[in-house]
């Protein structure tokens, strides 16, 4: 039988029922007949509070443990459940046993103890530095910020999921590794079995992959979408969620190395469609984090970030204004015109939009979310539908204020022969992509799909401006630890 959990044995009527609760103790006080001990399990920010009365006698396995006991220890205490005579809590366990499960060592050891290498628990009632937390990566799921962050990361997961199976979505596991570049950018991890350090002690000239394990180079996925869309042309609907993978050499607070992509594909569908459902489904994740998480969001509203609840509320009911990229660009430029120095990067019909010019686009053009369509064929896919015009692509980013690109997606090429003609023009090779191609040769139907980084999402919601502090543990140029 599992233990029942904290958060809802705080919200029960205190009649001197029997309870038993199982945690990590956050702070112990010892008023000599008196000791008040707060456990938590992480199921909520609050602890309960368990207070000892030396007084009515404890046996001596009871006040030995007590004795023992310090901050971070795991402990199974029983009592009786009862009003709490302190202000801030309502309930409080008149505790009459406590086992200690696994015992911490106390704080007022210094340095190491060298024949057992433990330190002192490093999570100490006071407020520690992200970046400090970040190098006991382990441990800090221990604190509220980063519970509360599993908590609402869990939450939003299982919404992403409810959202895409409640409109007949197919959840498709997609390979991880794969012998195609998605994004025809060249930043993969390569996957191999070959000794590489042998093949360099040894000035191989040239790798024999026949060799290796798959007989072939293969990679680590950066997308799951090329896949995606040989079973919407079968399904008609399916999505992914899961690792992807980009060996970009980007140190900054909004890239990792390794992170978790959301990505729909739907058959019969246009741009148009697409932009539609990209709406609705952010929509329904921020709706649904503001309804199931608001504890959660009240603490980053408090905390991290000031009046996240109320930017949340204002994109969750927002019509998302539309713009095509080249509007886009003429206000970027007028913009820059009139202010001189208002932009690191210079905006210039061609270019990347940088998140300063999609900030821009959302804050003082849309005044709120915007979705930038049409874009330059140079700096998008090969995969993307080509607009009429032969410059552009029926592709769309979703902007966000705050945050900039939330979502990017796209129309695909369903004509065969414009797709072998992009696919040219990259220097990329159609035949490790005749697969792909079968889709056009078969069937052919017009369909779209987006992309959504699940922690840019996450940290979008909770006002993190790390990206490295809403994934468990992050993998990031130079950092691999855990």
């Amino acid at each position: 039988m599992l233990p029942r959990l904290i958060k809802y044995i705080l919200t029960e009527i205190p009649e001197s029922q029997e309870v038993e609760i199982s945690g990590w103790v956050r702070t112990t006080r010892d008023m000599k007949n008196l000791v008040f001990v707060e456990v938590y399990d992480g199921s909520c920010f609050a602890g309960i509070q368990c207070t000892f009365n030396r007084a009515s006698g404890f046996d001596t396995e009871t006040e030995e443990a007590l004795l023992a006991l310090s901050t971070g220890a795991s402990v199974k205490i029983k009592g009786q459940l009862v009003p709490s005579p302190a202000s801030g809590q309502k309930v409080e366990i008149a505790a009459a046993g406590l086992l200690i499960l696994g015992s911490s060592p106390a704080e007022t050891i210094t340095g190491k103890i060298p024949e057992l290498d433990i330190q002192a628990y490093p999570l100490q009632k006071k407020q520690h530095s992200l970046e400090f937390l970040r190098e006991i990566a382990h441990l800090r799921p221990r604190t509220n910020t980063f519970g509360a962050i599993t908590r609402l990361r869990n939450r939003v997961s299982f919404a992403i999921h409810r959202y895409f199976q409640e409109r007949d979505f197919h959840y498709l596991h997609t390979p991880i590794i794969t012998s195609g570049d998605c994004e025809g950018a060249g930043a993969m991890f390569q996957v191999t079995t070959l000794d590489i350090e042998a093949l360099a002690r040894g000035g191989t000239p040239q790798i024999n992959y026949s060799k290796d394990f798959f007989g072939k180079k293969t990679f680590m996925t950066v997308s799951g979408q090329l896949e995606a869309e040989t079973y919407a042309l079968a399904l008609s609907r399916v999505y992914t969620f899961g690792p992807t993978f980009r060996a970009e050499n980007s140190n900054t607070a909004r890239h990792l190395a390794e992170f978790w992509m959301v990505e729909p594909e739907v058959a019969f569908a246009e741009l148009e469609d697409d932009m539609a459902l990209a709406e609705d489904f952010l929509k329904y994740v921020f709706n649904t984090a503001l309804e199931e998480c608001a504890e959660e969001l009240a603490f980053f509203d408090a905390r991290i970030e000031k009046g996240l609840i109320e930017n949340l509320n204002k994109v969750a009911n927002a019509k998302f204004a539309h713009i095509t990229y080249t509007d886009a660009v003429k206000e970027l430029e007028k913009a820059a015109a009139a202010n001189k120095g208002l932009f690191e990067f210079e905006p210039r019909w061609g270019c990347d939009l940088q998140s300063e010019h999609e900030k821009f686009l959302t804050d003082k053009v849309a005044g709120g979310p915007v979705i930038v369509t049409d874009y330059p064929r140079e700096i998008k896919a090969f995969y993307m539908k080509l607009n009429e015009d032969g410059k552009t692509v029926r592709a769309m980013d979703v902007l966000v204020p705050r945050l900039g690109e939330i979502i990017g997606g796209s129309q695909r090429e369903d004509n065969l022969e414009k797709l072998i003609q992009r696919i040219k023009e990259l220097d990329m090779n159609p035949k490790d992509y005749n697969w792909y191609l079968d889709l056009r040769r078969y069937g052919s139907v017009p369909h779209a799909g987006f992309g959504l980084g699940f922690e840019r999402l996450i940290q979008y919601i909770t006002g993190m401006a790390n990206i490295r502090d809403v994934i468990p543990y992050p993998r990031a140029v130079g950092q691999a630890e855990f």
